[in-house]
C-alpha cells in the first residue's frame, strides 16, 4: 500500500536505509512530487548557531548524498567550520519524510566541473556571476554582472574556484510516514559496525 496514512511497517522496508531511501525516491517521483530531489540542508556554526535553506540534491546512493554552492556562501563558511548537516526531503503527495544526517566534505575538482559543464548555460553563468549570501547593489547589477559574463564566455563558461559540490555521508536515516491523529510512523536506522544498520521504531 502507498500513499498518505499508507502503514510503515518494519517488516516491510529494505534492511539497508539506501536501498529504502532510493524506494521512496522513486516512488515520489512516480506519484508526480514536485522536484522530489529538493531537500531543506541544516548547517550550524562552530557555536551551534543553527541555519536552513533548501537545495538540489543531485545524487544519492551509497556513495553519499551530492548537493552544489558557493564554497563562500553561508553554507560554505557553517561547513568549513563545522562539517556536519542534516538533509530533510518531505513528499506531500506521499505524506512522507526522510532525513539523512552525516559529516559533509568537498567532492573533487574534477567533479565538480563535470556537473557544472551539464548544466544550462543560464544556470552556469549565474553561478559565477553571484557572489551567494552577499549583500548586492540592487537586481539590475546582477543582471548586468551576468550579461558581462554571457559576453565575455560565449561559449565556455568557467568553473569558480569558489564553487563545486559537497557530499553528505549518511550515518542516520529516518523514515517518517504520515498516519491519522498524529500517530505517525517513524523508523530510524543508526550504524551497526560490523553488521549494517540496526532499525528502530520512534514515538511520534
Amino acid at each position: 500500500m502507498t500513499g498518505v496514512d499508507a502503514p510503515l511497517r518494519e517488516e516491510d522496508v529494505d534492511p539497508d536505509p539506501v536501498r529504502q531511501f532510493e524506494h521512496w525516491f522513486e516512488e515520489a517521483r512516480a506519484a508526480g512530487a514536485f522536484q522530489p530531489e529538493a531537500a531543506a540542508l541544516a548547517t550550524a556554526t562552530r557555536d551551534g548557531t543553527p541555519s536552513v535553506r533548501m537545495v538540489l540534491v543531485k545524487q544519492t546512493g551509497r556513495d553519499g548524498f551530492v548537493f552544489y554552492s558557493n564554497y563562500e556562501s553561508r553554507k560554505g563558511a557553517e561547513l568549513a567550520a563545522n562539517p556536519r548537516a542534516a538533509l530533510m526531503f518531505h513528499w506531500e503527495v506521499l505524506g512522507r519524510v526522510v532525513r539523512v544526517e552525516g559529516p559533509v566534505q568537498r567532492v573533487s575538482p574534477e567533479e565538480s566541473a563535470a556537473y557544472a559543464r551539464s548544466r544550462p548555460r543560464g544556470s552556469q553563468l549565474s553561478a559565477l556571476a553571484s557572489p551567494q549570501s552577499r549583500p548586492i547593489p540592487s537586481r539590475d547589477w546582477l543582471e548586468e554582472r551576468t550579461a558581462e559574463l554571457a559576453g565575455r564566455y560565449p561559449t565556455n563558461v568557467p568553473v569558480g574556484d569558489h564553487w563545486g559540490g559537497y557530499r553528505l555521508t549518511p550515518e542516520r536515516f529516518e523514515f517518517w510516514q504520515h498516519r491519522e491523529s498524529r500517530r505517525h510512523d517513524r523508523l530510524v536506522y543508526t550504524p551497526n559496525p560490523g553488521r549494517g544498520w540496526t532499525l528502530a521504531r520512534l514515538a511520534p
